[in-house]
């Protein structure tokens, strides 16, 4: 468990320092910046996938899309979902919406909460109920002060569980659809790459990209393994509450980044950060009635 703790937390660290590290990539856009990350995580998870015996899954996806072609549109629809989030992930930080898609994540747990709740009639519990009335105090707060969310906020809080629901419909909520979802997006990344200002000469004419490019795969690479190897390690509840820790992460990046919370915004923040701490509370609750029984 201990290992599983330490990777979980790797990954959430990772990650952030993926959204900082967009900053440093002067001169390439976010497109362009999405294209290089796809072009190098896809052949990384790909030999992880081959030495831990995931690669399977990918050819009895293959095989059941072959004998299902009406599943492929599905898998595209998929693919273009987890392909936006990804693209807002390396946009944000570099075009002054680092604190719009943190705060997007800290709602997210309670999304997908609400989800579970219409789309497949799960029951809420006292303390998910709590936890929806203090983010629902945020939501209202800041409905008042701007009337309504940011547009990154709420392709994060509503795609993420559109995805996760279609995925789910399809049967391909496995490490072998993740992979067929970010190897659909390989074309649109190398055009991205290609069709940015300078294309590949980007390299040639900023030297520094040579290291910071190859850099930029290395974790986003290593915070997937990361991540999904501590799934595998530890507990479901345990694993969800430390989830959380991501978005704390990307909150500070954020605030590094130069961005601020407003004096009226702290009405919205509060009540939502107070919400996922009802959360935690209740996964805690959980894992510690499973380590007694």
């Amino acid at each position: 468990m201990s290992k599983g703790v330490v990777l979980s937390v790797a990954a959430s660290v990772l990650f952030a320092v993926m959204y900082y590290f967009t900053s440093l990539l002067t001169p390439l856009s976010g497109l362009e910046i999405f294209g290089w990350r796809m072009l190098l995580t896809v052949p990384c998870m790909t030999v992880f996938m081959v030495f831990s015996g995931e690669w399977r899954q990918v050819w009895e996806l293959l095989r059941l899309l072959a004998g299902k072609p009406r599943l492929i549109g599905g898998i595209v629809l998929s693919s273009v979902l987890l392909g936006v989030q990804l693209w807002l992930f390396m946009w944000a930080p570099l075009n002054g919406r680092s604190l719009d898609v943190s705060l997007g994540y800290f709602l997210l747990p309670l999304t997908m909460v609400l989800t579970g709740r219409l789309v497949y009639g799960e029951k809420l519990s006292r303390l998910q109920l709590i936890a929806v009335v203090f983010a629902a105090i945020g939501v209202l707060n800041e409905l008042y002060q701007v009337g309504g969310f940011s547009w990154a906020t709420l392709l994060v809080i509503i795609g993420y569980p559109i995805y996760f629901v279609l995925r789910k419909r399809l049967a391909t909520d496995h490490l072998g659809g993740l992979w067929l979802d970010m190897a659909l997006m390989l074309p649109v990344a190398l055009w991205f790459v290609q069709s940015g200002e300078q294309g590949f000469a980007v390299l040639d004419a900023h030297k520094g990209l040579y290291g910071l490019i190859p850099m930029l795969g290395l974790i986003s690479a290593s915070a997937l393994v990361c991540y999904i190897i501590a799934s595998r390690l530890l507990a479901f509840s345990l694993f969800g509450l430390l989830s959380y820790v991501e978005p704390v992460l990307l909150l500070g990046v954020a605030l590094l980044l130069g961005e601020s919370i407003g004096p009226g915004e702290w009405l919205t923040y509060i009540p939502i950060w107070l919400a996922v701490m009802v959360l935690v509370f209740e996964g805690f609750k959980h894992l510690m009635r499973q380590r007694r029984a």
